[in-house]
Protein backbone atom coordinates (compact mmCIF):
# COMPACT_ATOMS: atom_id res chain seq x y z
CA UNK A 1 0.00 0.00 0.00
CA UNK A 2 1.11 3.42 -0.64
CA UNK A 3 2.53 6.16 2.10
CA UNK A 4 -0.35 8.64 1.14
CA UNK A 5 -3.14 5.56 1.68
CA UNK A 6 -1.41 4.16 5.13
CA UNK A 7 -1.53 8.10 6.40
CA UNK A 8 -5.24 7.95 5.42
CA UNK A 9 -5.95 4.76 7.22
CA UNK A 10 -4.32 6.12 10.45
CA UNK A 11 -5.83 9.23 10.30
CA UNK A 12 -9.25 7.42 10.00
CA UNK A 13 -8.31 5.31 12.95
CA UNK A 14 -7.51 8.00 15.21
CA UNK A 15 -10.96 9.69 14.23
CA UNK A 16 -13.36 9.49 17.59
CA UNK A 17 -16.44 6.69 16.95
CA UNK A 18 -19.81 8.10 17.47
CA UNK A 19 -21.53 4.89 17.96
CA UNK A 20 -18.57 3.95 20.94
CA UNK A 21 -17.25 6.54 22.01
CA UNK A 22 -17.87 7.68 25.97
CA UNK A 23 -18.41 11.08 27.36
CA UNK A 24 -14.84 12.40 27.73
CA UNK A 25 -13.90 11.22 24.25
CA UNK A 26 -16.92 13.01 22.90
CA UNK A 27 -16.02 16.51 25.17
CA UNK A 28 -12.69 16.52 23.87
CA UNK A 29 -13.92 17.13 20.67
CA UNK A 30 -13.75 21.37 19.96
CA UNK A 31 -17.33 22.46 20.83
CA UNK A 32 -18.45 19.40 22.64
CA UNK A 33 -19.75 20.16 26.54
CA UNK A 34 -21.27 18.04 28.40
CA UNK A 35 -25.02 18.64 27.62
CA UNK A 36 -23.93 18.27 23.75
CA UNK A 37 -21.82 15.20 24.44
CA UNK A 38 -25.03 13.32 26.79
CA UNK A 39 -27.37 14.95 23.12
CA UNK A 40 -24.96 12.54 21.38
CA UNK A 41 -24.91 9.78 23.09
CA UNK A 42 -28.88 9.91 23.86
CA UNK A 43 -29.12 9.83 19.74
CA UNK A 44 -27.16 7.36 19.59
CA UNK A 45 -29.18 4.58 22.02
CA UNK A 46 -32.28 4.75 20.21
CA UNK A 47 -30.71 4.76 16.63
CA UNK A 48 -26.93 3.82 16.32
CA UNK A 49 -25.49 6.91 13.84
CA UNK A 50 -24.98 5.36 10.38
CA UNK A 51 -24.02 8.31 9.01
CA UNK A 52 -21.59 10.87 10.02
CA UNK A 53 -23.73 13.40 8.49
CA UNK A 54 -26.67 12.27 10.71
CA UNK A 55 -24.63 14.31 13.49
CA UNK A 56 -26.33 16.97 12.43
CA UNK A 57 -29.77 15.61 13.75
CA UNK A 58 -28.74 16.15 17.36
CA UNK A 59 -30.24 19.29 18.71
CA UNK A 60 -26.96 21.63 18.75
CA UNK A 61 -25.27 20.88 15.84
CA UNK A 62 -25.43 23.42 12.75
CA UNK A 63 -23.99 23.56 10.15
CA UNK A 64 -20.58 25.38 11.19
CA UNK A 65 -20.18 22.72 14.00
CA UNK A 66 -20.97 19.88 11.94
CA UNK A 67 -18.06 21.58 9.70
CA UNK A 68 -15.74 21.31 12.20
CA UNK A 69 -16.40 17.76 13.41
CA UNK A 70 -17.16 16.18 10.44
CA UNK A 71 -13.42 15.42 9.95
CA UNK A 72 -12.93 14.22 13.52
CA UNK A 73 -15.24 11.64 13.99
CA UNK A 74 -16.32 8.46 11.91
CA UNK A 75 -18.96 6.08 11.90
CA UNK A 76 -17.89 2.11 11.58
Amino acid sequence: SSAASDVYKRQESSRVELNTANQAELEALPGIGPSLAKRIIARREKRAFRRVSQLRQVKGIGAAKYRELKGLVRVE
